[in-house]
């Protein structure tokens, strides 16, 4: 099972390494919200508590406007057949979700710091940030694999997976955006722990959710 997810980890990687489309138009993205967010919303002259959760603005909407083409290249190639009869769901899961992941992750890092430096904000406590944006993209990608299995064979994706993946983003986005503020402004306070628990909770539900049913997403 683990050479076989690694083996669908490198093939996403070496696609997308060869076109270099997503992480194009992700950072195009980031930077255009980013000038956006402080030219139009005047953002500097907001509080500091405003700014910590504008932040995930950007990272959210660029994270899902390329996770939602996570099985794209296998419905557009016509080889999502070949891959389910030589490969079993699990290890394609996992490759999927590892690389959703990484791929998240660095998509978080990139717009944290180009928010940082352009808004002249001061950081509460790394750790809290480091912490956030990692279990936050590890959420974000556990929802949007799993979504994007289910809207594979659909015929607007992009439609379909904004309409049933922000019910699920909602409790995930709250989270993260009082984690930031407490990693921005607050540092560590009572209520932290609690925050970083139910992030911790709600990926590894969303990841249990995602082994259980992508059998069934796999076999129809």
């Amino acid at each position: 099972m683990i050479s076989q997810a690694v083996t669908v980890f490198k093939k996403d990687f070496k696609l997308e390494w060869k076109t270099r489309f997503a992480i194009n138009a992700v950072i195009a993205f980031v930077f255009t919200a980013l000038l956006l967010i402080i030219f139009a919303v005047r953002a500097q002259n907001l509080s500091p508590i405003s700014k910590s959760g504008l932040v995930w603005v950007v990272i959210v909407f660029a994270a899902l406007s390329s996770l939602s083409r996570s099985f794209v290249s296998e419905t557009e190639r016509r080889t999502f057949d070949y891959l389910r009869l030589y490969t079993q769901a699990a290890p394609v899961l996992v490759g999927k979700l590892a690389y959703n992941f990484v791929f998240t992750l660095l998509i978080s890092w990139v717009s944290f710091l180009a928010y940082v430096v352009l808004m002249d904000m001061n950081i509460a406590s790394w750790t809290i940030i480091f912490l956030t944006l990692t279990l936050g993209s590890l959420g974000l990608s556990a929802v949007s694999t799993l979504l994007a299995g289910i809207i594979a064979h659909a015929d607007r994706k992009g439609a379909v997976f904004s309409v049933i993946s922000m019910p699920l983003m909602i409790p995930l986005i709250l989270m993260i955006v009082r984690l930031s503020k407490a990693g921005f402004v607050d540092g560590y306070l009572a209520g932290t722990l609690g925050d970083f628990v139910g992030l911790s909770a709600f990926c590894g539900v969303m990841i249990t959710i995602s082994i259980l049913l992508f059998d069934f997403i796999w076999d129809d």
